[in-house]
């Protein structure tokens, strides 16, 4: 019967309304439509789908609340979870359905500034990177387990499902998996060899710096692991798993936590890495701390005891923490954070207070005035980003024009306010500079910004932004988001608790990219060498945040529950990682010897 009124609800829903005025341009719009005409929807000025006409009358509307009632009704297939307004609607899609006649149905909307319209029958549609599907809820449970958060969660009209019933649902998925399945690494018979797996990553990259890539990788099995997200990603997704998919980090390694600044110049500590932020499994972003673990203690000289006494420590850290949030209002879990003061409420070793100490410093330290003596010269009165060929260059003529209308156009994605204050400056010069492990390859800038004097100065980063690592295993080929860039700023405000206020995105050509503050405070614990001591602290501390993030999103007390009160997972997921730490060196090995 459901499926019924839904086949009815395709046949009677044409255009969803949010005002008066979009109704009487869109009442327009669909005389127009219907004598034969065809329009292209855009977004942020680019077409993100064509509309042509029906063939059949103009049909019955009918209002958000009663779209949002009947795709509620169709479980598992399409879901508007927080349909208040079409803005939202624009990055919430489906394609589960079919119109009668066998063509794709699709939602076409337009962004921000577009004009907002939505139609789920249209025939002929020319689908581009912004027309994707709905996610199924924001905490999305797997085939077959109760539909928790599918229609509750963002609609205020309706209760949320009570957390000791979320709590009890959690424990309850230990039946099908055990904690102690966890424990288990087996490569899969069909497991992708790590070359090819890394040939696939690298197709787009610029081909200069795909050696550099592997150069870095191959430097060390942390490294390696750097750079690996997504053979990660796609080992773990062989791997048991509860079917919880809060949003994750995707890339939650050790590295990808450390110091930065807030919007009030505090210098806080979280996750600071979300390339590939996605939902997705919760255990994928633990497995991947604690491989990280693991193979950092490894690399720095530390025993297996000493590894595995880290790895329990950070678990016991995630699963404790993650339990505490699950009980706090949704409020609060989302004003939690530890700063560089607090930081050593949570270090105990003399080791740990002095690494923490030395990130601190050095983040302070790394802001865009200091910034400018290192890279960059001064040539007759002008700055310019100095070169260091192949890890800084400068673009072309013409690729430097698009990435200043980039800019332009990345102004207008930030709040108001911050809007005015990043328009009063302009761009002096730009150069391509090779960061990171995982990153390099793909397309980043350092924008060099001027304000009313010489000395105001604003350094941006432009880093390319494609589909996440988790996203393929998550809902195969068609893509969720209608921008990348997009995505990772989204994402990235959603684990954090506080963020950069100068995060958005832009799209240069056919490349999309998220844009942030280069060097604003930022700062790592360095792993090199680090002791025993002050890693377990450390990896504790990266656990805590970890569960933080999650909470923030959705799904702890469904995490909490089925971790429970005992070290089941603690001991589960010492197992995986010291597994796990083999395969990585194994894989590095490869990498090694291919490069010579």
């Amino acid at each position: 019967m459901h499926r019924e009124r839904w086949g009815r609800l395709l046949q009677t829903l044409q255009v969803v309304r949010v005002s008066r005025r979009d109704q009487r341009e869109d009442e327009l719009l669909d005389v127009r439509v219907e004598a034969g005409e065809t329009f292209t929807v855009t977004r942020n000025g680019r077409p993100v789908a064509d509309i042509v006409p029906h063939g059949q009358p103009p049909r019955r509307r009918i209002t958000l609340a009663e779209a949002r009632e009947l795709f509620a009704l169709v479980k598992g297939e399409a879901l508007i979870v927080s349909a208040i307004t079409l803005g939202e609607l624009a990055h919430r899609w489906s394609t589960s359905s079919r119109s009668p006649e066998g063509s794709p149905t699709w939602v076409a909307a337009g962004g921000a500034t577009a004009t907002m319209i939505a139609t789920p029958i249209v025939r002929s549609v020319r689908r581009q990177e912004s027309v994707v599907p709905i996610p199924q809820g924001h905490a999305v449970l797997g085939e077959g387990a109760p539909p928790v958060d599918r229609a509750a969660f963002g609609a205020l009209s309706r209760p949320a499902v009570p957390r000791a019933e979320r709590t009890a649902i959690g424990r309850s998925l230990r039946q099908a998996t055990p904690r102690s399945a966890l424990g288990e690494w087996t490569a899969s018979p069909d497991r992708v060899d790590v070359l090819t797996h890394l040939a696939r990553a690298h197709k787009g990259r610029v081909s200069e710096l795909v050696r550099v890539r592997l150069e870095r990788m191959a430097a060390s099995p942390y490294g390696f692991l750097r750079g690996a997200a997504g053979i990660n990603a796609a080992d773990f997704a062989t791997l048991p798993a509860t079917g919880i998919q809060p949003v994750i980090c995707g890339d939650a390694h050790l590295g990808n936590f450390g110091f930065y600044a807030s919007p009030e110049r505090d210098l806080v500590f979280d996750l600071n890495d979300f390339d590939e932020a996605h939902p997705g499994a919760w255990e994928w972003d633990l497995r991947r701390l604690v491989a990280s673990t693991w193979v950092a203690g490894r690399c720095a000289g530390a025993s297996e005891q000493d590894c595995e006494h880290a790895v329990y420590r950070c678990v016991r850290a995630y699963r404790r923490n993650l339990r505490r949030l699950a009980e706090e209002p949704l409020l609060a879990r989302s004003y939690e954070r530890i700063d560089a003061d607090t930081m050593h409420r949570y270090v105990s070793g003399r080791s740990s207070r002095e690494a923490v100490r030395q990130a601190a410093d050095r983040a302070r330290r790394r802001t865009s005035d200091r910034a400018l003596p290192r890279f960059t010269t001064d040539q007759g009165g002008v700055r310019r980003i100095v070169t260091e060929p192949p890890l800084i260059t400068r673009p072309a003529p013409a690729e430097y024009e698009a990435l200043l209308a980039g800019l332009d156009q990345y102004v207008t994605t930030l709040p108001a306010h911050w809007a005015r204050v990043v328009g009063g400056y302009h761009v002096v010069d730009i150069a391509h500079k090779v960061v990171g492990v995982g990153s390099v390859g793909l397309r980043a800038y350092l924008a060099l910004c001027e304000g009313s004097t010489p000395g105001d100065v604003l350094f941006l980063q432009l880093k390319e932004a494609r589909r996440s690592v988790v996203a393929s295993f998550v809902h195969g080929d068609s893509a969720w988001h209608a921008h990348q860039g997009q995505r990772v700023v989204e994402y990235q405000q959603a684990l954090q608790t506080v963020s950069d206020p100068l995060l958005g995105w832009t799209t240069v050509g056919e490349r999309q990219f998220y844009v942030r503050q280069f060097r604003d405070m930022k700062g790592a614990i360095v792993l090199d060498g680090i002791d025993a001591a002050a890693l377990a602290d450390y990896a504790a501390v990266c656990g805590l945040m970890l569960a933080k993030g999650h909470a923030r999103t959705s799904g702890a007390s469904m995490i909490a529950g089925y971790c429970g009160h005992g070290d089941n997972l603690e001991r589960a997921l010492c197992a995986f990682a010291r597994c796990y730490a083999d395969q990585t060196e194994a894989d590095h090995e490869v990498v090694r010897r291919s490069i010579g």
